[in-house]
Parts: C-alpha cells; structure tokens; sequence
C-alpha cells in the first residue's frame, strides 16, 4: 500500500463557466465567455452541464466519490454584475459552500478562471488600470461573505495561459506589449487582493494558481539548455516570482525586452507586489514542454493553453519523441514531468503545494447499459498520482491533488465532445438530451484511491 499523509486534500476541480450554465438567471452579466463565438463545432457555455441548477445532485455525487475537496470558481458576473452586488448571486455560492461542507468536502474557490465581465471588457478589461480596482473590490466581498468558511483561495487561474493565449483569444490583434501590460495589471490586483487578505485577518490562506510544466531541452547542447532556461522562466517563474517573491524573473524580463512587452510599472506597483505575497502555490500540471535554441522565425502564439510556442533568438518548441500524446491536440503524456515539476517549484519557492487540474480530455462512450469504460483516463491518473506519491517521498509538501475535472464541462476550445469527469453527463455539443448524470469506470477507481488514501 502506499498511502499519502493522513489530512491529504483529495478533490476535484470545475470552473464556473465551464460547467454551471445558468448564463442570465438571477440577475448574471453575461461574461467575455458568454458574447464571444464559440469555436467552430463547439457548443456555447449557456446551459453546460446546469451546475447552477443540478449543484446539491452533483454534490451529492462528490460525496459518495468520497471527495474531500472540490476546487471551484466563483463567476465574478454573477455576484457583482455590472458593478452592483446581487444577493441572488451571492446566496448560490453560500449554499453551494454550506452544501459542500455539510457533506465534509472542503470549498476551494478560486477568485477568477477566465471569465471577466463584458462590462469591464467593453472599457479595455485588464488593459485598463481601472480594473485593478474593480478586481480587488470584487475580492473584498467574497472575502467578507465566505471567508468564515474557506480555508485556500485561489486567485487567478492560469494567468500565464491567458497571457499566452491572449492573441488567439483576441483574433491576433493584440500586441505583446498591451498582452504584458493586461498582465501586469493583473499581478498588482492579485498582490492588492492577497494584501486585503492578510489584513483582514481571514482564517485561511491565498496564493496564485498558474499553470506549471516543465520545461527540457531537446539535445544536450548547452544552447538547448539555455534555451531550456529562458522558456521555464518565461512560462513558469515569471508568473509564480512575482506571486511568491514580489518581483519580476529577470531572464523573463530579459525576453519582454527583446519584443518590446515590458510594462509600465509604477513604484506603488513595485511596493504593492513586494509586501504582499502568496501563502501555498496552487499549480496546474497536464504535460511538460521540449525546446530548442534559438528558434528561427518570429515569435509564434499557441493555438490553445497547452501548446508550445517560440520566442526568436530564445527558444522553439519542439516534439519530445520520448514521450506519447493525447488523442485531442496531442499534448504529451508525461508523468514524470509531475514530479520534476513539482520539485522544481518546491526547491525554488518552499510553499506548501495543491495540484488543482491534472487531466485527460477523452471522447468518452455510454454503453447500452449506461456504463463507461474510461480506462484510458484510470491509467493516465494513477501514473501522475504514482509520481506526486514520489515527489511526496522526495520531500515536497503536498496539500492535496484536485484533477480536471470532477464532472464532464465543456472544453475551452474543443467544446463537450472532449470529456475530462469522473461523471459521465448525458449531452453533446448540439444536443442537450438529458443532462442526466452517469458514474464512469474512472469514478469507482477513484473512489478507491481516495479511500484507501493511495494506491493499492
């Protein structure tokens, strides 16, 4: 047998837009997700899977999954909309929390998962400073209406994937120089947020949730591993230096130079940061990166938030041949990348670490008998869970492991047909059907696992 510490947080994770629908009820602005066009052959998010509707159903289901933590977002457009506070936004996420904790599942909400309201987006979204402002005024009041409850808020999810993705996302209008400058904006409202935070005096604590992989060269050519170096920092440490540090990664500095991204930074911005920093490091893990040096052509954007992309004079992605991939965008399969991942943010930072999505996207099949058999999705979970066991042994502190996702929810870009759930939901992209729930193969397993407090 082996086990993981005994308070370990085993849990799953959605996000708002993703899985609770309800896009207009209760008073809800619609969100950048709500009015942009879905990508060709993808549903929109306007029903989901019904989260906002089905919650106490699917809670129950957490619970005999044996959940001891469920990794949520709340939708800042359904309690704030348009600036104003609804009570009516604020009662589902009350309830929602008293759901969890009454069946002893642990809320783990995270701030904001991609979804700013179209309001702030129409006046220039994180491009403009005023919503720095809006952003920590939103925190405030989550803080003050749950904060009694929570014990680790996550901040912004995936902040260097929205960064990253930003010119696809924004139809390659926009330069890397108003990208960097949106991102600055948003590290100085995470560092305000996490200051109102700490100074409130809440019961928990906070830190950022970036997406996290690996980065290694392709050859064993010193320039490789150079190259090797600048993309870890300008992927990774970046955006977890200035959670954790308060300051800008110099190396990643280096890269904004050479494409002409460097951010305005006022000195209130550079105090901000420094004095106000992340308690525990929440981290996304789906697959590690290879590169190259120096890539050959100009920079090149990922076409989705996992795919490699080149910097000239810097770094170019390239195929690891080592390792297999995945049916949807092939991104590789690596488990070990878990582990090396994992202890490099631990030698660099030494904050408590919660993996809070860690996946596979698969066409899953409903049998005539209404089962599932996602194999597939058992074997690719416990080979990352076998390497953050090894990590454990390694020395890295762990709070907990929340994969991707607790229920089928629609995929950013390749809509519903790509499934990641434990829990099998009865629709596709153009067909609602009936939204009933199913338990996959993968359920039961995991239900094992969180069981047993490991594998057997």
């Amino acid at each position: 047998m082996r086990t993981f510490p005994k308070d370990f947080l085993w849990g799953a994770s959605t996000s708002a837009y993703q899985v609770e629908g309800g896009w207009d009820q209760d008073g809800k602005e619609p969100s950048v997700q709500d009015i942009r066009d879905p990508f060709p052959n993808t549903t929109d998010f306007k029903v989901s899977v019904d989260h906002y509707n089905k919650y106490k159903e699917d809670i129950k289901l957490f619970k005999e999954l044996g959940l001891k933590a469920y990794r949520f977002s709340i939708a800042w457009t359904r309690v704030l909309p348009y600036g104003k506070v609804n009570e009516a936004g604020l009662k589902f996420y009350d309830d929602l929390i008293n759901e969890l904790i009454a069946n002893d599942i642990q809320p783990i909400p995270t701030v904001f998962h991609f979804d700013l309201p179209a309001s702030l987006q129409e006046n220039g979204g994180w491009g403009n400073r005023d919503t720095i402002d809006a952003f920590v005024d939103y925190c405030q009041l989550l803080f003050d209406r749950y904060g009694d409850r929570v014990t680790y808020w996550q901040t912004i999810n995936e902040q260097n994937m929205l960064v990253f993705a930003g010119r696809v996302l924004d139809g390659g209008t926009a330069t890397w120089k108003s990208i960097f400058q949106g991102n600055h904006h948003m590290l100085v409202a995470q560092a305000k947020a996490m200051k109102v935070y700490h100074e409130g005096n809440y019961v928990g604590k906070i830190g950022p949730a970036p997406n996290i992989a690996c980065v290694y060269p392709k050859t064993e050519k010193p320039e490789d591993m150079l190259a090797a170096e600048y993309m870890s920092a300008f992927r990774n440490w970046l955006f977890l230096d200035a959670a954790v540090y308060g300051v800008y990664n110099h190396m990643a500095m280096r890269i904004l130079k050479s494409i002409d991204a460097v951010p305005e930074i006022t000195e209130e911005d550079r105090i901000v940061m420094k004095e106000n920093t992340a308690d525990f490091i929440a981290f996304n893990y789906y697959n590690s990166m290879t590169v190259s040096a120096p890539a050959e052509t100009g920079s090149e954007q990922s076409k989705d938030q996992q795919s490699g992309f080149s910097i000239e004079g810097f770094f170019k992605s390239e195929k690891n041949e080592h390792l297999k991939t995945t049916e949807f965008a092939n991104w590789p399969i690596d488990p070990t990348g878990l582990r090396v991942t994992a202890n490099q943010i631990y030698d660099r930072y030494r904050l408590p670490l919660l993996i809070t999505e860690n996946g596979l996207g698969q066409e899953d099949t409903m049998t005539e008998d209404g089962k599932i058999h996602d194999q597939y999705r058992i074997d690719y979970l416990d080979a990352h869970i076998e390497q953050m066991r090894l990590s454990i042994e390694d020395g890295v502190e762990f709070l907990g492991y929340c994969p991707w996702s607790a229920i089928d929810l629609i995929s950013t870009h390749e809509g519903f047909r790509k499934r990641y759930g434990f829990v099998y939901v009865n629709r596709d992209d153009f067909d609602l059907k009936d939204l009933s729930r199913h338990k996959k193969d993968s359920f039961f397993w995991f239900q094992n696992v969180i069981k047993n407090n490991g594998l057997d």
